[in-house]
């Protein structure tokens, strides 16, 4: 019955089964090896337990991307008023008053704004697939003793996989060797601290599934040491997927998100009061309920930014389609908004500041010469060991095979102690042919001579006195002033060891030289400084290196003056005083892990909006606390998976480029969101004083709905727009609050110029067509009066909106400092060209526009020029008091 509960695929597979069993009866129920299984064992296999991929939070599928495209606050309520109006105009209305041109109107809305948005999310959906497919995450697995790189959805039940530090844990799996393996549970568990796997753990007594010691589970990722192990349950029967079934995990909403639905919902209140209070105001002047209704529902569709949704999504995939040009993968779309909002970039100097690529520039003895003896015994220690090669190892091996002769066959690797963060040094334990045993460490100076109570000094091993030990510190400092990073090497000979080798076998070694390696600053880099710098980004360096490599290679890219804080110093900081420290200080050296968390979280709290850049795992944490986690397509897969954004370059000119088009997304969307609920918002505040005062509608229901329609359009070209260089200099941060000042301050300012309008229309310019005042006039001639009054206003609304679209997107002066793209351009004057040629036509007719007389142009371009330069004006007051425009 037991191995039987344990086949079953889908729901009860028995962690204490494979947690209290031998290596070799899991192997059996497997139909696995210790060499790995075969290709066709690998596609039973799959075809038997399934795929290694999380269900949970895969993409929607066509049905759920439509209803989320049409279905929005927007479009429910121009659905709403479409079936309202179709009731009212169809249904109800008498045989010869029936009349759906309004009904086709909003319908049409309603589709150009759905469909746009579904083109857009299916674009982004693919987009987003494809970024992701650059950045794959791999394991390291034994099919038939060979190890290969597989993406972690090809991994298999019965896979043996080996483990290193900065490795994601790709599946379930039952441990068969570890050495010294400590691995992060707090995607299971919520611990932060790191917990001791053993291969050899015996199951005595129940026990929680995650307390099972020879058990690694998908989520956790390797903090340190090594292991191999195999694959018992993947994908969705993981005990990571079973946990996503019952708990759907939706991420936080970003500070963008909030922001637009905030937004969204102000506009859907400000229209619930305006479209009623016009009905009122139109049902008790003019007496006509039914009409003021209908021109009520108009109003509510004219202050309706249904193509909200759509100018989001388009801007969103359009940006991170320009990222994506400029070397940046956004992988959450989402995130482009947190990217243009980043004013503290806190980034390692590894790899960002520095080349990233390290020549061993040294290896000298402990009496500073040049010594292959310790080239040597470096090579062993970096060759041999299994964790995670970092850039020194490669150097070491790559410098080896240049100037030594090592025939590695005759060499044994007895045993290794792993690379952890706290003792900043690894081990390894090798036999030669005759058997002679060496322990070999290298790592970090300090630590180095803590563990070192000897030291081959000038051809003699003798105490390491504190003498000689000062002498060696000052070697050690003179080539850190130099730039070069150092490390030490030590040994000892014929180590003993009971069972296998630990940490506290590294004591009483022989210190044997050192390893000088130099990782030159990017040549790009003082120009990044000096950009994100003008860009309002400060960039404060972390990083675990010494003060001396710090110091110097701040000093070449533009850092010189700064003053730096150790680890030691900020460990002894309350928050208070590390919150006054972060602010003032730009450069942090000697760091763990946690403390880079720490600052991240400290800078957070101040009110910044924080990136992270990192590649390696202890990078991780700070990541993930960032509001962006940067990182490179070459990092480890822990720091690839905490980020939000990848570099295809490890190079802050690429991040720069980025941190850009951020913004320039960011802007568009603003644009729209601004200039139509200002733009409604003064339409509307026109229309309440007009029907206050006239006897007739401002504008028919249709005529108000086919402006929106043009109007709405035109909006379409808003995401191919540009934004000036200034916008780009400093970060953006969406506040809902000012777009509600921005509505009250520049709305009225168009009703100014329609009021004149109704005023020239009414007394002016209509009496002047028809041939008399309006009271005058039969009822025949009333008729024509109101359509030529409604077509002066329809051109001069439509000529207001378009125009202040160019106007409104920028604090310079339109057409002459500052042009919007061609495609905005070309469509806002087809829209113009449109809506001035619509009372000319039949169509125009149709909706109650009339002809109009030359020289309602002339008032028209006046009119338009008296707005246009009273919007200037008020926009610089504008920007003065709140500091921008947009």
């Amino acid at each position: 019955m037991e191995k039987r509960a344990v086949l079953n695929k889908k729901n009860n597979q028995s962690y204490e089964y494979f947690a209290r069993n031998s290596v070799e009866t899991i192997l059996t129920l497997l139909k696995s090896s210790k060499r790995g299984l075969t290709h066709q064992q690998s596609v039973l296999a799959r075809e038997s337990y399934g795929e290694n991929v999380i269900t949970q939070g895969k993409k929607n599928s066509m049905i759920i991307e439509i209803l989320k495209a049409y279905i929005t606050p927007f479009t429910i309520v121009l659905i709403t008023l479409a079936i309202i109006s179709f009731i009212t105009d169809y249904v109800i209305a008498a045989p010869e008053e029936r009349d759906l041109v309004g009904v086709i109107i909003i319908v049409v809305m309603v589709l150009i704004s759905g469909t746009m948005t579904l083109i857009q999310s299916v674009k982004s959906n693919q987009a987003a697939e494809k970024l992701k497919n650059m950045v794959k995450v791999t394991a390291t697995v034994l099919r038939r003793q060979k190890a290969i790189e597989l993406p972690i959805e090809d991994i298999v039940c019965g896979d043996i996989v080996k483990l290193s530090a900065g490795d994601l844990i790709p599946a379930d799996i039952r441990l068969t060797k570890t050495k010294d393996l400590f691995v992060s549970q707090s995607a299971m568990t919520g611990e932060c601290y790191p917990v001791e796997k053993k291969a050899d753990y015996q199951l005595v007594k129940e026990a929680m599934e995650t307390d099972y010691e020879n058990i690694v589970f998908m989520g956790s990722n390797v903090i340190s040491g090594s292991a191999e192990g195999v694959v018992f349950s993947v994908g969705d029967n993981t005990l990571f997927g079973k946990v996503a079934k019952d708990v759907s995990e939706k991420n936080p909403q970003t500070n963008f998100e909030t922001g637009i639905s905030k937004t969204s919902w102000l506009l859907i209140r400000f229209m619930l009061v305006m479209a009623p209070a016009v009905f009122l105001i139109n049902g008790l002047t003019k007496g006509d309920w039914f009409e003021a209704f209908l021109f009520g529902l108009s109003v509510a569709v004219g202050l309706t930014p249904e193509m909200l949704p759509m100018i989001v999504t388009t801007n969103l995939v359009k940006g991170a389609s320009s990222m994506a040009k400029k070397g940046t993968i956004i992988k959450n779309l989402n995130a482009i908004q947190n990217f243009g909002a980043i004013d503290v970039l806190c980034t390692d100097k590894t790899g960002t500041l520095t080349q990233d690529k390290i020549i061993l520039e040294y290896h000298l003895d402990c009496a500073g010469k040049e010594d292959a003896r310790v080239l040597r015994h470096a090579f062993f220690n970096s060759y041999y060991q299994t964790g995670l090669k970092n850039l020194m190892d490669v150097a070491i091996i790559d410098a080896a095979k240049k100037e030594l002769s090592i025939e590695s066959e005759d060499y044994r690797k007895v045993d290794e102690i792993p690379f952890d963060f706290k003792r900043r040094r690894m081990s390894v334990v090798i036999e030669d042919r005759k058997g002679k045993t060496q322990m070999i460490t290298k790592g970090a100076v300090e630590e180095m001579l803590e563990i070192s109570s000897y030291v081959d000094y000038q051809g003699t091993v003798t105490p390491l006195t504190k003498k000689i030990k000062n002498e060696l510190l000052k070697t050690v400092e003179r080539l850190n002033e130099e730039g070069l990073r150092v490390l030490a090497v030590s040994q000892k000979t014929n180590p003993a060891s009971v069972d296998e080798f630990s940490v506290s076998d590294e004591h009483e070694m022989v210190l044997i030289g050192y390893l000088a390696f130099l990782d030159p600053p990017k040549e790009t880099t003082k120009a990044a400084l000096e950009a994100l710098a003008k860009h309002g980004v400060g960039v404060k360096v972390l990083t675990g290196d010494n003060a001396l490599v710090t110091k110097s290679v701040c000093k070449q890219v533009g850092l010189a003056n700064e003053q730096m804080v150790t680890g030691n110093e900020v460990a002894k900081m309350n928050d208070v005083e590390l919150k006054t420290i972060v602010e003032k200080y730009n450069i942090f050296v000697k760091l763990t892990p946690q403390q880079k968390t720490r600052i991240v979280e400290t800078l957070r709290a101040a009110g910044h909006t924080v990136g992270f850049m990192g590649d390696g795992i202890n990078d991780a944490p700070a990541m993930k606390e960032a509001d962006v986690g940067i990182s490179v397509d070459t990092a480890v897969d822990i720091a690839k998976e905490s980020a939000d954004v990848i570099l295809l370059e490890k190079d802050l000119m690429v991040l720069e480029r980025g941190l850009l088009a951020g913004r320039t997304t960011f802007g568009n969307i603003m644009k729209y969101v601004k200039m139509t609920a200002s733009s409604n918002f003064g339409n509307m505040f026109s229309v309440v004083i007009a029907s206050i005062f006239l006897p007739f509608l401002p504008m028919l229901p249709l005529q108000l709905l086919f402006l929106n329609l043009i109007y709405d359009i035109s909006c379409m070209s808003i995401p191919w727009d540009h934004v000036d260089n200034e916008y780009l200099d400093t970060p953006k941060k969406w506040d809902s609050s000012k777009i509600g000042s921005f509505m009250k301050w520049l709305g009225p300012t168009s009703s100014v110029f329609d009021i004149t309008t109704y005023l020239f229309m009414y007394f002016v310019i209509c009496p002047q067509v028809i041939g008399g005042n309006y009271h005058e006039l039969a009822p025949a001639q009333q008729a024509a009066f109101i359509a030529v009054f409604h077509a002066g206003w329809f051109i001069e609304s439509l000529w207001s909106q378009m125009l202040v679209i160019h106007t409104l997107r920028t604090p310079k002066l339109p057409f002459i400092q500052s042009r919007a793209s061609f495609i905005l351009t070309t469509i806002t004057s087809l829209g113009i060209v449109v809506g001035t040629v619509l009372p000319f036509t039949a169509f125009g007719r149709n909706l109650g526009l009339s002809v109009l007389p030359a020289n309602y142009f002339v008032l028209l371009g006046i009119t338009i020029f008296a707005y246009l330069f009273l919007v200037m004006i008020v926009k610089s007051f504008y920007v003065k008091r709140y500091g921008e425009l947009l």
